[in-house]
């Protein structure tokens, strides 16, 4: 019964959710259809048999889809440089030939970060595998009081009093920290079949866009573009496209 009248609850206030988008209601549906395809089928994929893992994932769908909806069939046009695509529900955008966080001054990087780290402050960071190359929306949970060092929430330390944006993962070390469900959702399908170098990147519209879009690279061109995860979708939705510092400072 509890489950049911849990349900129950979901279904209506997504129509009532839609009802209350007016004009934008049919495009609204659209993009939480896609989501909710999208977001089951990686599930589905989970490397996990915690099934309390599961549970919780499944349960907080209806709330974060709904959020992610929202924001893309409302937002003004103006605030962004990205398109949406209601039909596969992401963003889209023109992709550049080549990375755009290959030629980043590491050292303008660091001044940076020393100077808007925040937390959550959402941020991108250069994935590199043998595999190919992408940029992956992360946050920030935690840093050092000096700011010499962010702790981002799926990938970890980066010491950037030292001035190291990037450090690089062995197969092992790329498996054993990061928990089961998070590496089904990496950005390249096998991880733990090559080393990773991860690179902290300084945001620009340029990279955040192609973050956003889930933009791919080999080491000779573009490639197709891969499905963000719906933690990068969340995170897509909270950033300051007019300078990518924190929305508090913003204000």
């Amino acid at each position: 019964m509890t489950s049911e009248n849990s349900s129950s609850r979901s279904q209506t206030g997504f129509f009532s959710e839609s009802g209350e988008l007016g004009g934008s209601h049919a495009r609204f549906t659209e993009v939480c259809t896609a989501l909710y395809e999208r977001e089951l089928l990686a599930l589905s994929h989970l490397n996990t048999h915690n099934a309390s893992v599961l549970k919780r994932r499944i349960g907080g769908l209806p709330y974060h889809i709904r959020s992610v909806a929202r924001f893309m069939v409302t937002q003004p046009q103006s605030s962004s440089p990205l398109k949406v695509d209601t039909h596969n529900g992401s963003w889209y955008g023109k992709q550049p030939s080549k990375c755009p966080g290959l030629t980043q001054d590491d050292e303008k990087c660091v001044q940076w970060f020393k100077k808007n780290t925040d937390y959550g402050l959402v941020v991108p960071v250069l994935v590199q595998s043998i595999e190919g190359i992408a940029i992956e929306l992360d946050s920030i949970d935690k840093f050092r009081d000096n700011k010499e060092g962010v702790h981002l929430n799926k990938h970890g330390w980066f010491d950037i009093g030292a001035g190291q944006v990037t450090k690089k993962l062995t197969p092992q070390n790329t498996f054993d920290s990061q928990p089961n469900d998070e590496m089904s959702e990496g950005v390249f399908p096998s991880p733990q079949l090559s080393s990773i170098t991860l690179t902290l990147l300084k945001p620009t519209k340029a990279i955040m866009s192609s973050a956003c879009c889930g933009h791919m690279w080999n080491y000779k061109s573009k490639t197709s573009p891969r499905s963000l995860s719906m933690r990068e979708m969340r995170l897509s939705t909270h950033l300051n496209w007019k300078n990518f510092t924190s929305n508090r400072k913003a204000e």
